[in-house]
């Protein structure tokens, strides 16, 4: 069951994790290895003048009370740290209170923001995540490597493997070419990259309505075809584990430690729901059974047909190719029927893949209650589903261990650093041989158990 803080001033069913659509992807070298050295075209002027006040800490928070706690756990160290450094303490932002945009957790149409806010005082924008570490006097002896009247974009570098749907295949010719932020490291922009990637939105509007993996387009958009700066990669940015001995030389690394959020939610008050079609029937279900619906205490198929030898439950809405919203909404209706035994947690999976959506039982309850539905039974149910809650103001909470394709499709480095809970597509792989590599062990278990409770 979950553990509920009367502090946290939000309702335990208030919640929905959409599966993100922002996946992760590939790196040269290894955190095992030792730190990759700058290229020679990327290194920087000997060191500048820097005063600690000069760097803006924006740390890509959410709304979400266990979120909002573990961002004002490392606002709160950042300052300690500045505080033992005897230097004036810089300016620390948690995104999630800058604007009511849901939008700007994207980061670039946040960037006008920070440009006129910053623009001529400041010398660094500093991105982190909720559970990067930081060493404040290393992360400070870093920055004032670069010259930051330059157009610098430092991280820890990412590349693809090969070329992947999640990247709509750019770079298929060489896919290593292109290299992009590990988030999780950190990632720095000099003001005056602020300032000259502000002009350009300034001068065309952002256009994209969707983001799939962030930290690629974001690299995307700031290198712009090569009229722009490559990520240079800063080896001190770092994701080992802060408790290893080379972690010494990081000036960021990231948390060996779970998070404290109560305890386990007991698998009998999750139901799970998982999608199907008729011409799936002998394929896809008979993998769910055979890896991860042993896990599930409360499990039914939803098909276009009705199987008594699964058993599956017909819907009564067409398969469709693409979307599948219809088939969605009409899960969400049954849940709240008298047909489903009554159950905070909706886990919707579909049946090549594990986890796709998780809803708190109230967070479906306004959704039905608001009016929302599908305009046909094609439409993308996440973008639907995502529109109306925005509408209703449920926050929809982002967790980077739901994955929305294989695992051949991320970063080695990025993978080694988590987690993951799921997983997509059976697309030319052995989907078992993955579940037993992948998921099939108590860290996943506990994975996905600690992932919903934080939605509390």
């Amino acid at each position: 069951m979950f553990s509920k803080n009367s502090q946290t001033g939000y309702s335990v069913a208030r919640y929905f994790l959409l599966w993100s659509l922002m996946p992760l992807i590939t790196a040269k070298g290894n955190d095992m290895e030792s730190p990759r050295k700058i290229h020679n075209a990327d290194k920087p002027p000997s060191e500048t003048q820097l005063d600690l006040r000069e760097v803006v800490f924006v740390i890509q928070s959410q709304r979400n009370s266990f979120h909002v706690q573990q961002a004002e756990k490392l606002r709160k160290d950042l300052l300690l740290q500045a505080q033992a450094l005897q230097e004036s303490p810089p300016v620390i932002l948690l995104l999630h209170t800058l604007t009511d945009n849901e939008g700007d957790w994207s980061i670039l149409p946040l960037l006008p923001y920070l440009s006129s806010q910053f623009g001529k005082n400041s010398s660094w924008i500093m991105f982190l995540e909720e559970d990067t570490r930081v060493k404040l006097h290393k992360l400070h002896e870093v920055l004032k490597k670069f010259n930051c009247r330059q157009e610098w974009f430092l991280g820890k570098p990412l590349h693809d493997e090969e070329s992947t749907i999640i990247h709509h295949y750019a770079f298929s010719e060489n896919p290593a070419a292109f290299e992009y932020p590990d988030f999780s490291a950190g990632w720095a922009l000099s003001i005056s990259l602020v300032n000259s990637l502000t002009s350009k939105i300034e001068e065309e509007p952002l256009k994209s309505d969707f983001t799939i993996d962030l930290k690629h387009e974001v690299a995307l958009y700031i290198w712009e075809d090569g009229k722009g700066p490559r990520l240079t990669g800063v080896p001190e940015l770092c994701t080992l584990p802060e408790h290893k001995p080379r972690a010494q030389y990081c000036a960021t690394t990231v948390s060996s430690h779970s998070p404290v959020c109560g305890q386990p939610v007991k698998s009998d008050n999750i139901f799970v729901a998982v999608k199907t079609c008729k011409k799936f029937h002998s394929d896809r279900v008979p993998v769910v059974k055979k890896t991860w619906a042993k896990q599930a205490s409360l499990l039914e198929y939803y098909s276009d047909y009705a199987d008594p030898t699964i058993p599956t439950i017909n819907l009564g809405v067409p398969n469709t190719e693409r979307g599948h919203c219809g088939k969605t909404f009409a899960i969400l209706r049954r849940y709240l029927s008298s047909h489903v035994p009554k159950t905070d947690w909706l886990l919707i999976v579909d049946d090549d893949t594990l986890i796709r959506m998780v809803f708190s039982r109230e967070a479906v309850v306004q959704l039905l209650a608001s009016g929302c539905k599908c305009y046909t039974n094609d439409a993308p149910d996440d973008m639907v589903l995502g529109m109306c809650l925005n509408a209703l103001r449920v926050p929809v909470t982002h967790s980077p261990l739901f994955h929305q394709a294989r695992p051949e499709d991320y970063a080695k480095e990025f993978l080694a650093h988590q987690t993951p809970i799921s997983f997509h597509k059976h697309w030319n792989i052995d989907p078992i041989a993955v579940f037993n590599k992948w998921l099939l062990n108590d860290k996943h278990t506990e994975a996905l158990q600690k992932s919903t409770k934080e939605e509390l």
